[in-house]
């Protein structure tokens, strides 16, 4: 197959990048009738199949039933001392994982999509393509061929971001891909990122029973939720025995390696402190991958190292678009998943609606999780809105006693002057499941009165968002 090309005219799209954004996208491009094929280097499902949100789910759960083993006497079940299998742990994972890899494959094949196994790197104008966006596929081989379409779509995703000075090695300084192939539970961990993944993998570890101390460069821990929500869980986790530093700047040069690990210096708030642990986990975000795709031959735009598209995620060559991670933004899955609908709509001459960023629902898996939709109380006064909030506890839902596992509440934060729900956030048991009424309460323009009189089933978790909203006008139930 060496240097054959398919003819422009009988592909519309080629999608580079078989993640969740990629292969969606791929799918909504087909069920709209456009001749589409996707080019991936690794497997389909990208990270957050492989090497995210699915595997790390998968642990945390297992973390998760590990814990609750050692509480289950208070439940009035003796099991004598739970055991971790770390092993039998990752089978498990690995199962989850290829279950649904399998999944992706058969709609690849339902849909006619064929799957190009190579490395996809874009073209400049050529004798393929009198515009840039074709994509030349190198095979693990060496062997080469080249897709002509009408459109092309970026969906390469992102990868763990290394502090400068401190380079990943797999075995003293870990990514979190590196932290889902551990092969034991490790004795203590420093982890250096106070976000959703820092703290999943914290609420993780120590569940096993690592002795985990987190450095956060800001202020708070989850930097970017409500500020009660943040104090919630920083509170929680320390409970639970996580030691949580902030106003912590790790300095890279002092890293030592120990006969246990390792030790390095943390300025914090002015204080220089050494810790020292087994390993370092740098959870300090994702950074798109550029490299090695072809960009350096077209016009394509890239600005603090994400490539720049419009309302439409149309970069600079009119025929290419970029969604997901790449792009910057907010990196999440289905965030990834809609823009790729949104711009494969746009190609095929429908007309969408721009994503509204205030609406998409975030997620941290923890333990307690956290979710929230909407605007956090300082982003709501920020922006000039005069505000109501109602919080309601857990620790007053009969279900969470049942289950018992109190700690959190939600909290909902809405307009005085039109009563519209501006944001709702969530610390609690089975949170992240829970936040989907409240997402489809913001794109309603839901009032607190709406959400509160919507009949909540007793008893479940559901109704602390129901007290919450009743309680924005001083009239929850069950509230204190």
């Amino acid at each position: 197959m060496g240097g054959q090309s398919v003819p422009e005219s009988e592909l519309d799209l080629v999608v580079l990048g078989g993640g969740t954004g990629g292969y969606v996208s791929a799918i909504r491009a087909a069920q709209i009738g456009m001749k589409v094929a996707v080019v991936e280097r690794g497997k389909l499902g990208g990270t957050c199949l492989h090497r995210g949100c699915i595997p790390s789910k998968a642990l945390l759960r297992s973390a998760e039933v590990f814990a609750l083993a050692k509480e289950a006497a208070k439940f009035g079940v003796n099991i004598g001392e739970p055991q971790l299998n770390l092993a039998q742990a990752m089978v498990r994972k690995e199962k989850v994982v290829e279950q649904l890899y399998q999944g992706v494959q058969f709609l690849m094949k339902k849909y006619n999509i064929p799957v190009y196994s190579g490395i996809g790197r874009i073209m400049g104008p050529s004798i393929f393509s009198p515009q840039a966006g074709s994509v030349m596929v190198e095979y693990p081989d060496g062997d080469t061929e080249i897709l002509a379409p009408r459109y092309t779509l970026i969906a390469t995703g992102s990868q763990p971001r290394a502090l400068p000075g401190l380079p990943f090695d797999g075995v003293r300084v870990l990514s979190s891909d590196d932290a889902l192939q551990l092969h034991q539970v490790p004795e203590s961990m420093l982890i250096v990122g106070g976000g959703a993944i820092g703290i999943e993998w914290a609420s993780m570890l120590s569940d096993m029973g690592t002795d985990v101390t987190l450095v956060e460069f800001l202020p708070r821990i989850l930097a970017l939720e409500d500020e009660d929500i943040s104090r919630e869980a920083t509170r929680v986790l320390k409970k639970r025995g996580v030691k949580i530093h902030t106003n912590a700047k790790l300095m890279p040069e002092t890293l030592e390696s120990t006969e246990s690990g390792v030790s390095v210096a943390v300025d914090v708030k002015g204080d220089i402190k050494t810790f020292s642990a087994a390993s370092v986990l740098v959870a300090v975000g994702r950074a798109p991958v550029i490299d090695d795709i072809g960009l350096e031959a077209t016009e394509i735009a890239v600005e603090r190292g994400a490539i720049v598209v419009d309302k439409d995620y149309r970069t600079k060559e009119k025929n290419i678009f970029a969604i997901g991670d790449v792009i910057g933004g907010i990196q999440l899955a289905h965030v990834a998943a809609h823009e790729g609908i949104h711009a494969v709509e746009v190609m095929a001459g429908l007309h969408p609606h721009p994503l509204d960023y205030t609406m998409v629902p975030k997620c941290t898996y923890s333990r307690p999780e956290v979710a929230s939709v909407g605007l956090t109380e300082a982003e709501a006064k920020d922006k000039g809105f005069k505000v109501k909030t109602g919080k309601f506890q857990f620790r007053a839902n009969g279900k969470a006693l049942v289950y018992g596992d109190a700690d959190g509440f939600v909290k909902v934060i809405a307009d005085e002057q039109t009563n519209d729900v501006l944001g709702v956030h969530m610390i609690g048991p089975h949170v992240t499941d829970q936040i989907s009424e409240a997402s489809l309460a913001r794109v309603l323009n839901a009032t607190p009165w709406e959400i509160g009189h919507t009949i909540h089933p007793h008893p479940t978790l559901t109704e602390a968002l129901g007290e919450a909203a009743l309680a924005v006008d001083g009239v929850a139930i069950h509230g204190g």
